[in-house]
């Protein structure tokens, strides 16, 4: 049992589950149907989700060991050497290319393999130079839908879900930002530049809350793109908007802090969630 706690700690399971919704949501998006290629598209986006998560912590365990947050993380706390984490990295990531491949065919294996280098070649090497990595880091949460939506079928560059797509990658910069708000210092003593020492809080807090306008904004667009959109959906997808948009207004003319922080960011990620769970219902049962 301890052996699995470790594993579900180095493959950061949470965050592999997030990004095999994203992906289960692509492809009921264009299938609109619940069957047995769905679950094996999940299984094999969260191998692979898994396997980068891994690897990550194997890029970044330096730098989770000077860091309160991510001191007990399994590297850093000495539960498992680098060299067997490497090891489980590789081979999740193996039998998750592995697996695109042999169920969906090229595409979903391209995307796969694109956002593996992406995430652990590029933006992970990237946030240690630029505090402004994570808006070029953003592309990595995006791809998943994209994954699952072209293992059903659909063609990657289709404008319906594109735009969900770049909802993902709109919906990441405030998400990372507010993560960054709350533990900037910690980042900064680890040794990343945080955009905390390049905007003050006031100012970083109205920037943020500009990008949530544009993800509500990108959002509320999408139903304009679905064939046969109904009011139901539309004005479903327009109240989860505006209780989003009233949420984050405290967030940028309020005081920032302790508990309001926290509270901010949890909405946020209920709000993509939640947001995402409209978009499978409408697709499975449209009404």
């Amino acid at each position: 049992m301890n052996y699995l706690r470790i594993l579900f700690s180095l493959i950061k399971y949470k965050v592999s589950l997030a990004v095999t919704f994203t992906a289960v949501t692509g492809y009921i998006v264009f299938s609109g149907n619940i069957d047995i290629e769905l679950i094996e598209l999940a299984f094999a986006v969260f191998v692979l989700a898994s396997g980068s998560s891994a690897l990550n912590e194997c890029q970044e365990w330096k730098y989770d060991a000077r860091m309160q947050r991510t001191l007990q993380r399994p590297i850093p706390a000495g539960r498992i050497s680098v060299q067997d984490a490497f090891l489980v990295s590789f081979l999740f990531i193996f039998v998750g290319l592995f697996l695109l491949y042999f169920y969906f065919g090229v595409v979903p294996l391209l995307l796969g393999l694109f956002n593996i280098f992406w995430y652990n070649g590029f933006y992970t090497n990237l946030k240690r130079i630029s505090a402004f990595a994570v808006v070029p880091g953003s592309l990595v949460g995006a791809v998943p839908v994209l994954i699952g939506w072209s293992a059903a079928g659909g063609f990657i560059f289709d404008q319906i879900i594109v735009s969900i797509a770049f909802f993902l990658f709109i919906w990441q910069v405030p998400h990372f930002w507010l993560l960054m708000m709350k533990y900037g210092e910690e980042y900064e003593e680890a040794g990343f530049p945080t955009i905390n020492r390049k905007v003050n809080s006031e100012n970083l807090k109205k920037i943020i809350f500009v990008w949530i306008i544009a993800t509500s904004f990108s959002s509320i667009v999408i139903p304009l793109f679905l064939l046969n959109t109904t009011l139901l959906f539309f004005l479903g997808v327009f109240a989860l908007n505006v209780i989003f948009v009233l949420i984050f207004t405290n967030l940028s003319f309020g005081k920032l802090a302790g508990f309001n922080l926290k509270r901010s960011f949890v909405s946020l990620n209920i709000y993509m969630f939640l947001f995402m769970i409209l978009l499978i219902f409408y697709h499975l049962f449209p009404v």
